[in-house]
């Protein structure tokens, strides 16, 4: 017999002493599954419970769940789990929403303020250090909590390292600008460099970088001016440069060595019988080619010659090095690929013939050797295994210049165009016209094509403009920058700045990030050389 006031199918306790849960499937006469029904509650003795009859619908409703909520949490967490997952697949799509909405906050947690209470500050500093500019601003503004995390971790110093290590852009910034001898090391409180300093410095970089595009745009520059001096033939034929100095090869016979910081002409070599054609150079080493027929190796720091190569039977035109690799032409039409061990044991690996008229330019990495010539074709050489590759047709006329960089090669040519050629399938992407003679020499980058002609000019084009055939020509070149009085034979450029060379016999710095204001564009550097070492 059923206890008086319980259903058969309450909770009841098992021969172990457990609560036991009551069978919510079956069909039920317990109140509480009826809804608190009609039937009356009995008291122990049998009567009826005349409270029950005084009590309203909402009392009763109240006092149910107040019974079920005790019954619950007697339960085991267990039993409560099995129990909850019944009652929720009894729910409807709009109870299960409503429940969504509850739980959903519930489930929350703010981890960033809760790591540091729990001493785990680093784990806040390196999840949120993974935020961008935009997130890390937003997340300063949660709380307090948030802010100070921020603020102890130095996060907008972290973001501004990891900018400079994955960025040119902010690397070179960082040293012109000097503020990376604060980063990537700690900082002393004596300096007094606190986050505050690293938050203000995020726009400020951002604004400098801003007003550079807009410069290129612009051409709004500062024009630097070094006169050469040279003692009989007039002109600058090649050059290459760094932060600290320009080395420069002259049409009399010379290579000068420039200062970036005053301009000062710091040293002469001297040994070419011809006119220096080409250099290139790294933290050991000048190589130049000459129109003496020879190679010549130079120490960077103190001017020695160290070696004198001898193979190429006409004007070496131009030359690149890279690792332990070296590739020369010629005006003898060949192309010689060399083994470099030491600065003075350089040796010929290999003859690479193909061209029949001179090899004016080459350029090479892993994979590619790739070479122009006045034949008005390009040909492109397996590096490794100095197997020829492929021709690119195309320029109506003589080739005088060209790079190789990723797929890329851009060209350009005496019937004064520029082409852009996918190297790996040979096919030109892009025809570039506009200057009105020579194209004379040429650099590219992801952003911008640098070129160079006999008419004076060095004109900037849009790169990435310029590989989207939607893009209509007269849109892709962006300036066109006049301030040489003779033909520009060379050039090279970053983000920040133009470095070029003319038969005017000077060197012209265009810089883009510092403009001077309108009326003060140029300076002149006139110092006399020193005597030749």
């Amino acid at each position: 017999m059923p206890i008086a006031g319980h259903d058969s199918n309450s909770p009841t306790t098992s021969d172990s002493g457990e609560m036991e849960l009551p069978n919510f499937t079956g069909s039920s006469s317990s109140p509480l599954e009826k809804g608190g029904g009609d039937t009356p509650m009995l008291c122990e003795n049998g009567d009826e419970d005349s409270s029950q009859f005084s009590m309203s619908p909402r009392e009763q409703h109240d006092q149910e769940g107040e019974m079920c909520l005790r019954l619950f949490e007697s339960w085991t967490q267990f039993r409560q789990t099995e129990f909850v997952e019944q009652l929720i697949a009894r729910m409807s799509f709009h109870q299960h929403e409503h429940l969504y909405s509850i739980l959903m906050p519930m489930l929350q947690r703010d981890f960033v303020t809760v790591l540091p209470t729990k001493g785990l500050h680093h784990i806040a500093f390196q999840i949120l250090s993974y935020l961008d500019s935009r997130s890390l601003c937003r997340a300063e503004q949660v709380c307090s909590d948030w802010y100070q995390v921020i603020d102890d971790g130095l996060l907008w110093k972290k973001l501004i390292e990891r900018k400079v290590a994955t960025d040119t852009v902010w690397k070179g910034l960082s040293e012109r600008r000097g503020w990376g001898k604060y980063l990537f090391r700690h900082v002393p409180p004596s300096e007094d460099i606190t986050h505050q300093f690293y938050r203000q410095l995020y726009p400020n970089i951002i604004r400098d970088i801003q007003n550079m595009e807009s410069n290129w745009k612009t051409a709004h520059h500062t024009l630097t001016r070094i006169e050469c001096h040279s003692e009989n033939s007039k002109g600058v034929y090649c050059l290459q440069y760094d932060e600290k100095k320009i080395v420069s090869g002259l049409r009399d016979n010379t290579i000068k060595i420039w200062m970036k910081d005053d301009m000062s002409c710091t040293r002469v070599l001297q040994g070419h019988t011809g006119s220096v054609l080409c250099l290139q150079y790294d933290e050991r080493v000048i190589i130049t080619g000459s129109s003496d027929s020879t190679i010549r190796v130079w120490d960077v720091d103190t001017g020695q010659m160290l070696n004198t190569l001898v193979h190429h039977c006409e004007a070496v035109l131009h030359l690149r090095f890279n690792a332990n690799t070296m590739v020369t032409c010629s005006k003898d039409r060949t192309i010689a690929v060399w083994d470099i061990k030491a600065p003075n044991d350089i040796v010929l690996r290999r003859v690479l013939v193909g061209h029949r008229a001179a090899v004016n330019v080459v350029d090479f990495d892993d994979r590619y050797i790739v070479s122009a010539s006045g034949d008005r074709t390009i040909k492109v050489w397996r590096t490794s295994t100095s197997e020829f590759v492929r021709t690119l047709h195309g320029h109506r006329r003589g080739i005088a210049c060209l790079q190789y960089r990723g797929n890329h090669v851009v060209s350009g040519s005496s019937d004064n165009t520029i082409r852009i050629w996918d190297i790996e399938c040979g096919a030109c992407l892009r025809l570039l016209e506009g200057h009105d003679d020579l194209v004379r020499c040429i650099k590219f980058d992801d952003k911008r094509i640098v070129s160079g002609a006999y008419d004076g000019a060095i004109k900037v084009w849009d790169f990435q403009a310029a590989l989207d055939p939607r893009s209509p020509a007269e849109s892709l070149c962006s300036r066109t920058l006049m301030e040489h009085s003779g033909r520009v034979f060379r050039l090279q450029f970053d983000d920040f700045q133009i470095v070029s060379s003319s038969h005017d016999d000077t060197i012209l710095i265009w810089d883009f990030l510092d403009p001077a204001p309108p009326g003060q564009m140029e300076t002149d550097q006139t110092q006399k050389p020193p005597t030749p070492s």
